[in-house]
């Protein structure tokens, strides 16, 4: 192993601790100010695409958001994982039922519609001050926007966090995606070519 990728299992390590010892009640608050932080300040126009993701464990409740995006006549899909090295996103849609998708989280089955997203919510385990990202290491995220990118595509990036995931500097790797954009309970923070 790398010393970057030992690195970052320390700061990822880390920066999940620090959520995890977040009080459970609080994260719901942050999370639903969160929401109304990212319902002024993410356009979307009615029939754009929205991927979110089921929160695991500690993780930021992204729903309240999603459903504020969905109100303003968004699609939302949420990642579907195929193989260890593949996520496509399937659209969410009210009613249709959720399967488990490993990891603790769910999403829609084989039967829905896989989705191209023009905005997608990233979750991370950590960022710095310049929109780097630590995922959770399996890469997943990195792949799929590589995957987008190749194809013309380029969706708005928005990473989701807390303030307390934040760290000083995450290691760069040829592989990795940076985020312009990370939204946390202090706001929507911009990097770089975002503003």
């Amino acid at each position: 192993m790398t010393e970057s990728r030992i690195l970052k299992k320390t700061l990822r390590r880390d920066a999940l601790a620090r959520r995890d010892a977040l009080d459970p009640a609080w994260r719901i608050e942050a999370s639903l100010g969160m929401a109304e932080t990212a319902s002024q300040a993410i356009p979307i126009v009615p029939g754009a695409i929205a991927s979110g993701f089921w929160p695991m464990r500690s993780e930021v409740d992204v729903r309240p958001l999603m459903f504020a995006l969905m109100e303003k006549g968004g699609r939302l899909c949420l990642p579907a994982i195929l193989d260890k090295t593949t996520i496509v996103f399937r659209e969410l849609v009210r009613g249709a039922p959720l399967v488990d998708m490993g990891f603790g989280t769910s999403g829609p089955g084989e039967e829905a519609e896989v989705l191209d997203p023009d905005v997608m919510l990233v979750p991370l385990a950590a960022f710095d001050r310049r929109g780097h990202r630590i995922g959770y290491g399996a890469g997943y995220y990195d792949r799929a926007i590589a995957k987008l990118q190749r194809q013309g595509r380029a969706p708005r990036l928005i990473g989701i966090a807390f303030d307390c995931q934040q760290v000083d500097h995450v290691p760069d790797e040829p592989h990795d995606v940076e985020l312009p954009e990370i939204l946390t309970e202090s706001g929507l923070h911009r990097f770089g070519t975002a503003g």
